[in-house]
């Protein structure tokens, strides 16, 4: 099975360090996280949730008993997991969503990711819960269910659980621990066994750091490193916006227009791969397409909506020069921008005039080479109402996935096109 070892992982898996008593709403709230294609359900029932540490839910799967075969989702909040325990006709559990540990006793405990089956042989005694950083979910089947019984032991205390959950690797700050655990509360990367130094670095600057430098709100960082990824065509990275964009309120036509408006700055040949990621990320979550339409031209007035809005964002006379600059054999790109560039696509709704131009200006900043692309859109930016600040701001947010070279070129183009006050 195919293991993401990209660097915007759960990094808090091994990063909340030995002192810290484990708390799953120190992590995160107790809102119900479905984070699969099975349904949360309701709470666990005292019955059961008392042979529990944290919350537990339950969604019986099937109802005909003439099957002998139960299956229920259980989904654990970050922390929580049961107690020791053992079956007297075994169980299978399927991992379906976010990231989660078994453990039998006396064994090392395995980290469970989606698509993995763990076998429990009856009479074995073992648990199995969510990672402290990460909601999870795993079908239950219980097996010989004519004569199977539950015997619930002790609980798995703090001390246990942080063993078993390797939690000594590396640290974050609780600033970078809170915000990574907003920004993706159900990942299944695996850089914090496979590189916890660096899960440690990347963790505390993108996420401590980084997000907690300048004003941008969430929606906005999420939508402009979302436009990065797509411009630097990291499938895996994208999928972890995507995952941050659903986590917290972005909507999929949003998504979608994001993914619309970079084919004309990157090329249908970056966006096609990444389509198909994002039509599976939708499937996977119950989400039917197509998704609504957006587009705001006809085939009619396209190249007239177009440069109306070329006009209104860069100006009637900058537009105005540009076409009568242009060489004749060179025109028909001028027609191309203002009919397909801005017509086709700049002028869908979903996205607003403001947030578009900022999106167009993080995938050229995380280009490189289009340097006298950003400063025409900076240009552009500003007249729509994004300030310098704004745009500082964006490359700020933009630097840990960019790197320092194109992070400095953006600024340099910045600071042409907008003076510092000395």
């Amino acid at each position: 099975m195919r293991r993401l070892t990209t660097v915007l992982p759960a990094l808090l898996l091994l990063c909340i360090g030995t002192n810290i008593t484990i708390n799953a709403q120190e992590v995160m709230k107790p809102v119900p996280q479905n984070i699969s294609a099975f349904p949360v359900g309701d709470k666990n029932p005292e019955q059961n949730a008392k042979y529990f540490i944290g919350q537990s839910y339950l969604a019986p799967l099937t109802k005909l008993k003439e099957l002998n075969c139960p299956i229920y989702n259980v989904t654990f909040e970050p922390g929580c997991r049961n107690n020791w325990h053992k079956h007297t006709g075994g169980q299978i559990l399927i991992a379906v969503g976010g990231r989660g540990y078994y453990q039998e006793k006396g064994q090392p405990a395995r980290l469970l990711l989606p698509g993995d089956v763990v076998e429990i042989a009856p009479e074995v005694v073992h648990w199995h819960g969510a990672a402290p950083d990460s909601w999870f979910s795993h079908l239950a089947i219980e097996c010989n269910p004519q004569t199977n019984h539950n015997t619930w032991l002790d609980p798995v205390d703090d001390a246990q659980y942080r063993e078993a959950t390797g939690q000594t690797a590396c640290r974050l700050s609780d600033e970078a621990r809170r915000n990574l655990s907003t920004w993706l509360p159900a990942d299944t990367g695996t850089l914090p066994q496979t590189d916890p130094e660096l899960a440690e670095v990347f963790g505390n600057f993108a996420f401590g750091e980084v997000m907690s430098h300048g004003k941008l709100d969430l929606r906005t960082r999420i939508l402009v490193t979302m436009a990065s990824t797509i411009a630097q065509n990291t499938p895996d990275e994208y999928r972890r916006t995507l995952q941050a964009a659903l986590a917290n309120g972005i909507s999929p036509v949003e998504m979608r227009e994001v993914l619309y408006q970079s084919v004309a700055y990157v090329g249908m040949a970056r966006v096609s791969t990444l389509l198909g990621v994002f039509n599976d990320f939708l499937a996977q979550h119950g989400i039917d397409t197509p998704l609504p339409p957006q587009s705001a031209t006809s085939p009619q007035d396209r190249m007239e909506k177009g440069l109306a809005l070329q006009k209104d964002i860069f100006g009637a006379e900058a537009i105005d020069k540009m076409y009568a600059s242009a060489p004749e054999n060179q025109l028909h790109i001028q027609h191309y921008l203002s009919a397909n560039c801005f017509g086709d696509y700049q002028t869908r709704t979903g996205l607003d005039k403001q947030m578009r131009e900022l999106i167009t200006f993080s995938i050229l900043v995380s280009l490189g080479g289009c340097e006298p692309q950003v400063k025409g859109h900076i240009a552009g930016n500003l007249l729509v109402g994004n300030d310098k600040q704004v745009l500082l701001d964006t490359v700020t947010q933009l630097l840990p996935y960019i790197g320092y070279p194109r992070t400095l070129n953006a600024i340099a183009c910045l600071n042409e096109v907008v003076p510092e006050h000395k």
